[in-house]
């Protein structure tokens, strides 16, 4: 270890606590690298997936560091009581990278107040990524959006490459596709060029965006949480910058929930709307095509592509509901009531909801019993290649009666026309999510159980919504929704560019 700066001797116990929590690393004592990590709401920690605050915020993320040996490291001390250490690493994959941490002496010895971590980029971050090209397909010279790149969720066909569906077996078994998805094939002959082909949720059937087999993407508003699912790729790749436009599918709220967990825009259509040829399908009386994008405004432009001329009219009278706002955390809510107020007449309305909770149930059992038409086939003696959350929800869907089914279809449409009544020509107003993204684990279920009694409101009216980024006091990303009438997207979008 080598002093720079200036000649300020190296402080007795720096380096043996600098030792110690290198050997911690490389045991994985997460207990130990706790303690070396100084107390309290300021200390810092950054890397490539964002910056952590505070004690209680990087704990957890201790120790996931790649395997490594220290080459180089040099101190720079200002003080008796305050040192610099910059490390150079090699790693055990190849490649070295730096860290740079900053110690103080404290009352129980020295302990770390502020590190960045760099590594290596991987060539291909396969937690977002299944295939990329540079691009993989080129977008048309001409057209609306010439410029704009995409990254297409892993249940769309593109020509010459599988749907891998986020499931090593069926990808697979999968056959190379010969034409592109309908979608596909309009985005790239608007002049949009795919980027490559992102990852899903297994057969994007979650919100939380946590795939078993090839991990949970990074979410950069909001390090170390979930990304949100199961566009969970697509979200990632435009939330990193890696792409414009992010493809996905949004049955219960699989492109407004990554949106409103990463900080972007996201759209669902009105269900039928947009031409679902050449798309995996998990429950197609929800199923719709939608997209993420860094702005309203760009999600207009792909709408312009998208979207036939609206078949409804309305105005853009704003309406809030109370008991929705209240199925929000206190935290999304102070948001999205903040948001609320920066639009000046806002009609707050109670509605009848005392069925809410049975139409979220029957919501969940005809998605359920549709989930096992379209693939119990397959899946009848596979559902151990399934993660345990979606390997639950199969095993669950292939349980359904056809009666239950039937009866939960009843209560579907009896939602939708009650939904209908309610929202007239107006614009709903509502969290997009329950909550701030959670931290993996098993508090995610319950998140997203939550979340289902807001999204699953357009799945039932067959509604277009679009998620516009809010911020909670704490600086993590969330989401307000809007919602308007079937046939009223390109509206929708327009009122979004102009709120947003």
């Amino acid at each position: 270890m080598s002093a720079g700066g200036p000649a300020l001797p190296v402080p007795p116990g720096l380096v043996e606590a600098f030792r110690a929590w290198e050997q911690a690393l490389a045991a994985g004592d997460t207990d130990a690298l706790a303690r070396l990590t100084a107390p309290g709401a300021s200390t810092l920690r950054g890397d490539a997936d964002g910056l952590l605050v505070g004690h209680d915020a990087i704990a957890p993320a201790l120790g996931h560091e790649p395997a490594r040996r220290v080459v180089q490291t040099h101190v720079q001390v200002t003080d008796p009581d305050h040192a610099l250490v910059v490390a150079v690493t090699e790693l055990a994959r190849g490649g070295r990278g730096q860290q740079s941490q900053l110690w103080a002496r404290t009352p129980e010895g020295w302990r770390l107040t502020a590190a960045h971590v760099s590594t290596p980029a991987p060539a291909l971050d396969t937690r977002v990524w299944r295939v990329v090209g540079d691009p993989l397909v080129p977008g048309a010279p001409a057209g609306p959006l010439v410029g704009e790149t995409v990254a297409v969720k892993d249940v769309f066909a593109v020509a010459g490459q599988k749907v891998g569906a986020g499931n090593p077996a069926w990808e697979a078994a999968a056959p190379v596709e010969r034409a592109d998805a309908t979608v596909v094939d309009t985005l790239v002959e608007a002049g949009a060029a795919i980027a490559g082909i992102a990852r899903t949720d297994e057969f994007a059937w979650s919100l939380g965006g946590t795939n078993h087999h090839y991990g949970t993407p990074p979410n950069p508003r909001a390090p170390r949480r979930v990304p949100g699912g199961s566009s969970n790729g697509p979200a990632s790749a435009v939330s990193l910058g890696h792409a414009t436009i992010g493809l996905g599918t949004d049955t219960a709220g699989s492109t407004r929930v990554p949106a409103a967990y990463q900080g972007i825009t996201g759209f669902r259509p009105t269900h039928g709307t947009v031409p679902m040829h050449g798309v995996m399908a998990l429950a197609p009386s929800f199923d719709t095509a939608g997209w993420m994008t860094r702005s309203p405004a760009l999600a207009r432009d792909v709408g312009e592509v998208l979207l036939p001329p609206d078949v409804a009219v309305g105005g853009a009278d704003l309406v809030v509901v109370p008991e929705l706002l209240a199925a929000a955390e206190p935290d999304v809510r102070a948001a999205v009531e903040t948001w609320v107020a920066d639009q000046g007449l806002v009609v707050r309305e109670g509605w009848p909801l005392g069925e809410l909770a049975s139409w979220v149930r029957a919501f969940g059992t005809w998605q359920a019993w549709e989930a096992w038409s379209v693939r119990g086939g397959w899946l009848a003696d596979r559902l151990d290649t399934l993660g345990p959350d979606v390997r639950t929800r199969f095993r669950h869907a292939a349980s359904v009666e056809k009666a239950d089914a039937d009866a939960a279809y009843d209560v579907v449409q009896s939602a939708r026309q009650r939904l209908r009544e309610l929202l007239g020509d107006r614009v709903l107003v509502l969290p997009t999510a329950s909550s701030v993204a959670p931290f993996p684990g098993p508090g995610v279920q319950a998140v997203r159980d939550a979340t289902l009694r807001l999204t699953c409101l357009a799945p039932l009216l067959g509604a277009p919504a679009v998620s516009l980024p809010l911020a909670t006091r704490d600086g993590l990303p969330c989401g307000v929704s809007l919602l308007a009438a079937p046939g009223r997207d390109r509206a929708l979008l327009d009122l979004a560019v102009t709120l947003g």
